[in-house]
């Protein structure tokens, strides 16, 4: 039963969903699973390519799949087509007169832009081919977004008391920061949050190693600090090359910043994250990664592990990538001024503020200023926690496989539960082979029908652990 009043650009459902009352009882999960891949395939085909994100399209779609489930929820907009949605399963009192923490299933509506010439098919099509679904999306994250609301609405369907809430949460805005989605969602609704204890999230999963399994669990990541560099200069034209000029001047600034190695820095979660991951390595790669804080003294194994494996290898300093340019607008006119951007990401342990002074000494030019784009804090989740087991628990029955705890190079909304002490982990219940992860931001990105099944079954297992 839902209840409608306003909202700041849309509509507010309010929520109360009460489970039976006889314990014990569980849904046919199979059900929700096989439903998984037609779901998971209109979903794909909803455009919510950020920018601009008409993440209110993805909410219409979860609206519906909640109205037909009978579960009722709320929605708002951030902005004109902003969308975000919540729903709440709610737990009932212990003997102690309390609820446990809150445990929210959090996914992101918004997708990253796609190059259909580089793709096989339309990457908005949601295609069902060869054992997959394919589609911008599909892993990052609408594929753990349809995993969640199986889940959920098995748990729902379930019969089972729970111990604590249970929400699913859609935002809009992850891929360019958050701030129109989970991060406004805090700031403006945080009785959402007020009992939320943990998060489960995007950030890690299961990878293949031959005939080996081991979960990632993602509890911290590196920092972002978008840069945005602008060099003056005195303008002119094109035909009459000056000796030094605004674009001159960034083009050395950058080259510094290209060829500038930031010293190495193994902090303890990443030295702990490559011990973990030894096992899986060949070669000299498994004494190297379970003592990575010794490899990396060796400048030549530094160096191959940037050429092989870059993103290992990104955890092991701060980083700047040189992202985007912006010049004249006109090919025979020397502009007064030019920008350029820079991705850098700090390790969680790093002073932002002196890292731009660092950067600022690197470039050296007085006639370039840099100015914080964005910017986030750093902080970790423990792993000594009753969710961490749960997630351990389950990936030993249903993978066979031990978890480790990881470092990721990116960033994902985490990071604003984690900055109001909710312990949030990177963790999606799927398996994935080496090649199959590389469509995430590239190209064919696709989920295995059967992948998606068996994690809707592992997520609704672990929900019943740790909620039931």
């Amino acid at each position: 039963m839902k209840r409608k009043s306003s909202l700041f650009f849309s509509s507010l459902v309010v929520l109360t969903v009460f489970l039976g009352v006889t314990q014990g009882v569980r849904a046919d999960v199979t059900t929700f699973a096989e439903e998984a891949v037609p779901r998971l395939s209109q979903y794909l085909k909803i455009d919510t390519v950020n920018p601009p994100g008409n993440e209110y399209r993805g909410v219409a779609y979860l609206s519906k799949l909640l109205d037909d489930a009978g579960i009722a929820y709320e929605s708002a907009e951030s902005a004109p087509g902003r969308g975000n949605l919540w729903a709440r399963l709610e737990g009932r009192p212990g003997q102690d007169g309390k609820k446990k923490p809150a445990l929210v299933l959090l996914h992101h509506i918004d997708v990253v832009p796609a190059n259909l010439k580089f793709w096989t098919v339309d990457p908005l099509s949601g295609d069902i081919a060869d054992g997959y679904i394919y589609g911008r999306g599909a892993i990052d994250t609408k594929g753990l977004g349809i995993a969640h609301l199986q889940a959920f609405l098995a748990l729902a369907d379930s019969g089972l008391k729970l111990n604590r809430d249970v929400l699913f949460v859609a935002t809009a805005d992850e891929e360019a920061g958050g701030f129109f989605g989970a991060g406004w969602l805090i700031e403006n609704r945080p009785e959402i949050f007020a009992d939320v204890g943990y998060v489960l999230n995007e950030g890690g999963s299961g990878r293949s190693f031959g005939t080996d399994v081991a979960v990632m669990v993602e509890i911290t990541q590196k920092v972002p600090l978008w840069l945005r560099l602008t060099a003056l200069g005195k303008p002119g034209h094109g035909s009459a090359p000056q000796m030094q000029t605004s674009v001159t001047r960034l083009i050395r600034g950058l080259k510094r910043v290209s060829e500038t190695e930031f010293p190495v820095n193994v902090i303890a979660p990443v030295a702990q994250m490559f011990e973990g991951m030894a096992p899986y390595q060949s070669g000299a790669d498994r004494s190297n990664f379970a003592n990575i804080a010794k490899a990396v003294e060796n400048p030549d194994y530094l160096l191959g592990l940037k050429l092989n494996n870059p993103g290992s290898h990104a955890l092991l300093r701060n980083t700047c990538s040189i992202t985007t340019l912006e010049g004249s607008s006109k090919i025979n006119v020397v502009p007064a001024q030019v920008h350029a951007e820079l991705d850098c990401r700090l390790l969680p342990d790093q002073d932002p503020e002196a890292f731009l002074v660092g950067l600022n000494n690197i470039i050296n030019d007085k006639q370039i200023t840099i100015e914080r784009i964005m910017g986030f804090t750093p902080a970790i989740s423990r792993t000594d926690t009753p969710l961490y087991k749960a997630i351990a628990k389950v990936s030993e029955q249903a993978f066979g496989a031990p978890v480790i705890a990881t470092v990721a190079g990116g960033f994902t909304d985490s990071h604003f539960f984690r900055d109001l002490g909710i312990t949030s982990y990177g963790y999606s219940p799927f398996v994935f082979a080496p090649g199959e992860f590389s469509g995430v931001h590239g190209n064919d990105e696709r989920l295995g029908e059967e992948n998606l099944k068996k994690g809707v079954r592992t997520l609704y297992q672990l929900l019943v652990d740790f909620a039931g």
